[in-house]
Formats: structure tokens, C-alpha cells, sequence
């Protein structure tokens, strides 16, 4: 009985071996071979790995913090109606607005993939002032004689979201083209103090704009970095222009921080044909920059 036991154990156990196919199953027969390391060619291995370096060549994501003294200058037109013209203003001039600004700004930029760059970039500046007018004035329904103590307020918020593809990628150079989308919003308000006599005005557009940059490492710590967006168009209901241009140069402190010095330009020319509220607002705002780049 144990003898037949014996055996069909046996029996079991190979059959179980033959399901199992352990024959296919690596045998531990001794110490194993190492496989032989691929053969560079002679120009890989004298070949820099350049791409390695830190710089916005090879950065896959930033933020840049900025300081942003800017120069401004501002022409401000609010018609009655689409018959009767109104004043033509300087905002600095007529109204008293700030001509310098200290700004703080902020610009985020993600690298997807390898060539694929996406920026974001938030601008405000909002300005008031109350003084007596130079002159005689038509601002929106109503007049206001020279003299007149006018507070005026300037509100101006625009919202980018830049694509760009890089046509060309090498250990020290990236160029690239692509479409930008801009969010403005203005609004403009005037009127005598403690009166009934007050205007505003406000408008939201949504500008495309064809954008292009270019970045160049100079050495393992410095870069310069060039960019550009511009759109203009003349439909029926109204007229603008908008450009953007930046340009820096960049030492890299760390690894991953950088500081800066740039100049950039925004212009803005926009002209409203309606029936209720013609507008015009024209907006220059350009300076240099102080920037602290964070990155990876």
C-alpha cells in the first residue's frame, strides 16, 4: 500500500513538471555571463552632453517673478454717439495719471514633450487721479468746463495664453512659432465729485496674436532670450493693434534660479465703432526688468 503510494506521488509529481514545462525554466547551472556594454563610436563619446546644462534650452517648466518699472502713456477718446466726436485725451496729461508705474508681474511656462512650449503671462494695471481739468472737455453725454475738479480711474487687465513649436532645437539654440490668445478687459470712469456728472465705459475683447521666440545659451551660466506676438485687424465693429515684445538676458545663480534683465514693450491701439459708446484707447506701456526665474 505505501509502495503504491509511492508511486503515484511520483507520477503526480512529474506530470506536474511536464504542465508546468519546467523544462523551459532557467537552470541556475553556475555563475552567469555578463553581457558586454555597447561600443560608442569615436563621435559619441567626444560629443557633450550639452542638453544637460541648465538653461531655458532645457528647462522643462519656469516661473518668473518680476519687477516691472514701466513708462505709460495713454490716449483716451469716449464719444457721445457715433455722430458726435468726443475729447481726445492724454491720460497723463489731461487727467493726471501716473506716466511711471511700479509693477510686480508673473509668467509661467511649460515644456511639454520636447519642443512644445505653452506660456502664461498675467498683466494689470489700474491708475487713479482727481484734479482740476486744463480745459474744456467732452467725455461720454456730458461737457466739462476747464477748470472742473475730474476724477478719473483706468482699469486695464489682459490675460495670455501663448503656443509656440520649436522648428529648431540644438545644444544651444531654440527658435519657435506659434499662436498667442489675449484676454483684455478696460474700463474707463470720469465725473465730477460729488455730482450726478460722471461717465463710464468698459469693453472685453478677445485678441489672437501669431507669436515667436528665440533663446541662445551663451555659456554654461548665461542666456539670452528673445520673444515677439503681434495681431492687428480692421473689422466692421472696430479697429485694434496689439504687439508684445521681450527680450533678456539671463545669469544662472543655482541650478535652478536665475536672475535677470529684460526690457519689454506692450501696445495696444483699440477703436470701438458703437452706435451707444464709440471708444478709443491707445495704451503704451514699455521699461526694463528685475526678474528672479525659478525652474526645472
Amino acid at each position: 500500500m505505501r509502495l503504491t503510494l509511492i508511486v503515484v506521488l511520483c507520477l503526480l509529481n512529474a506530470g506536474c513538471a511536464l504542465w508546468r514545462k519546467d523544462a523551459e525554466e532557467p537552470v541556475d547551472n553556475g555563475p552567469k555571463q555578463q553581457k558586454a556594454e555597447p561600443v560608442l563610436k569615436p563621435s559619441e563619446v567626444l560629443q557633450p552632453k550639452s542638453l544637460d546644462i541648465a538653461s531655458p534650452i532645457s528647462d522643462h517648466f519656469y516661473v518668473r517673478g518680476i519687477y516691472f518699472p514701466a513708462s505709460v502713456t495713454t490716449i483716451l477718446r469716449l464719444d457721445p454717439n457715433s455722430v458726435i466726436e468726443g475729447s481726445t485725451l492724454s491720460g497723463e496729461e489731461d487727467l493726471g495719471l501716473d506716466d511711471q508705474v511700479d509693477q510686480g508681474r508673473m509668467e509661467f511656462d511649460i515644456r511639454m514633450r520636447e519642443n512644445n512650449h505653452v506660456r502664461i503671462d498675467y498683466f494689470k494695471l489700474n491708475r487713479f487721479s482727481e484734479q482740476a481739468l486744463p480745459r474744456d472737455i467732452i467725455f461720454g453725454d456730458e461737457i466739462f468746463e476747464e477748470g472742473t475738479n475730474f476724477r478719473s480711474k483706468l482699469d486695464w487687465r489682459v490675460l495670455s495664453l501663448t503656443y509656440t513649436y520649436s522648428f529648431v532645437h540644438t545644444n544651444r539654440f531654440e527658435g519657435g512659432l506659434g499662436l498667442g490668445i489675449h484676454v483684455i478687459e478696460a474700463q474707463a470712469s470720469g465725473g465730477e465729485p460729488g455730482t450726478l456728472n460722471r461717465e463710464e465705459a468698459s469693453e472685453v475683447g478677445i485678441f489672437p496674436t501669431i507669436a515667436a521666440n528665440l533663446a541662445f545659451r551663451i555659456s554654461k551660466r548665461w542666456s539670452v532670450t528673445l520673444r515677439g506676438q503681434q495681431f492687428s485687424a480692421n473689422p466692421e465693429d472696430f479697429e485694434g493693434k496689439m504687439s508684445d515684445y521681450h527680450g533678456d538676458i539671463q545669469y544662472r545663480w543655482r541650478k535652478n534660479f536665475a536672475v535677470g534683465l529684460g526690457y519689454t514693450r506692450m501696445e495696444t491701439d483699440l477703436q470701438v465703432f458703437d452706435t451707444d459708446q464709440p471708444l478709443l484707447f491707445n495704451l503704451d506701456t514699455s521699461g526694463p526688468e528685475l526678474f528672479f526665474r525659478a525652474s526645472f
